[in-house]
């Protein structure tokens, strides 16, 4: 069998509306995404979800909260699920970011982390739901580099194809993590 695992970013933050790169920092929901972590909820509570996963960072968690509160579905919160951190960078305008993202695939954010850091956590993750949620169907709410890592991991698309992309939201993308995956 295989672990279906459903991906959906978390909700829109005051960072995000004004234009700042967040990373690491903790962020929180604006009230229009305060509404559409609401609607994740509608749209995932029946979805048989076994599990939600979540970044510890604060807007992942919120996101979280909000869409399942109540429901009974368990929420994990797990620190290798983070955004990448951009080190003295976080907080910077995403305009800015956005022009220097494909220079740090492979070298770290001055005082961070690398894209190919998050890969490697996110590598670590899958390996533990591989072994521990085989069959089922889980939620991973979490952040645009984590988004990466999992293409890059699952579907095998290069990072180098990805970091540049434009974002184009969506309800959700699905990824099929192979019974007995070993992160190869």
């Amino acid at each position: 069998m295989a672990v279906e695992i459903v991906y959906e970013t978390h909700s829109i933050t005051t960072d995000n509306e004004a234009g700042f790169a967040t990373g690491w920092l903790p962020g929180q929901l604006s009230e229009t995404g305060r509404k559409l972590a609401q609607e994740l909820g509608r749209r995932r509570r029946s979805d048989g979800i076994a599990m939600v996963f979540t970044s510890d960072l604060a807007r992942a968690v919120e996101t979280a909260d909000i869409a399942f509160a109540g429901t009974g579905i368990p929420i994990r919160q797990d620190p290798r699920l983070r955004e990448c951190d951009y080190g003295t960078l976080n907080g910077m305008p995403v305009s800015e970011l956005a022009r220097i993202r494909s220079q740090h695939i492979h070298r770290p954010f001055p005082g961070g982390q690398s894209y190919q850091d998050v890969v490697d956590q996110t590598r670590d993750f899958l390996t533990d739901v591989a072994r521990e949620w085989d069959g089922r169907r889980v939620l991973v709410i979490a952040h645009s580099a984590n988004r990466w890592a999992l293409a890059s991991l699952l579907t095998g698309i290069p990072l180098e194809d990805q970091v540049d992309a434009p974002f184009a939201w969506r309800e959700g993308w699905h990824y099929s993590l192979p019974a007995g995956w070993n992160g190869r």
